[in-house]
C-alpha cells in the first residue's frame, strides 16, 4: 500500500501551480435515482449524475497572477489536483470548475489566509503526469 505526505501535493490553475498551498480538498459525489418498483421486496438505486466541489487554503498572495488571482469569484477554470506532486507517473485529478467563493482572513499575529471554493461543472477525470 502507498502513502504519501501531504507537502508533495500541489493544486494547478491549467498548468500553472497555486502559490503557497496550505491544504486542499476535494467532494466528488454521485446522485442516486430510486427504481423501486411494485412488488420488491427492497429499495433500489441506480447510480445518475456525478459532481464534485473542493476548497484551496492558502497563504494570501497578491502577486501569483497565474493561480490565487486568477480564481476570482464567479471565473470558470481547470483544475488540477495532484495529491502526488507532479512527477512523471503521478496520479492527476482534472476538472472544470467555477469559483464559487473566496475568504481573506488575518490575526494581529499572524500571516494573512485565502480560502478559496469551488463548485465543479462536470465529474473528476483521473490521468497521471
Amino acid at each position: 500500500m502507498a502513502t504519501f505526505l501531504g507537502k508533495g501535493g500541489t493544486v494547478q490553475v491549467g498548468s500553472n501551480a497555486i502559490a503557497e498551498i496550505r491544504s486542499y480538498s476535494i467532494d466528488e459525489n454521485i446522485d442516486v435515482v430510486e427504481d423501486t418498483s411494485m412488488g420488491d421486496a427492497a429499495k433500489s438505486y441506480i447510480a445518475s449524475i456525478k459532481d464534485f466541489s473542493g476548497s484551496v487554503d492558502v497563504l494570501y498572495d497578491d502577486t501569483d497572477t497565474n493561480g490565487q488571482t486568477a480564481l476570482s469569484v464567479g471565473s470558470s477554470v481547470t483544475l488540477n489536483f495532484a495529491p502526488e506532486g507532479t512527477g512523471s507517473g503521478a496520479v492527476k485529478l482534472t476538472g472544470t470548475a467555477i469559483v464559487t467563493g473566496k475568504s481573506v482572513t488575518a490575526t494581529h499575529d499572524g500571516l494573512v489566509e485565502s480560502s478559496i471554493s469551488v463548485q465543479g461543472t462536470g465529474g473528476l477525470t483521473t490521468t497521471t503526469y
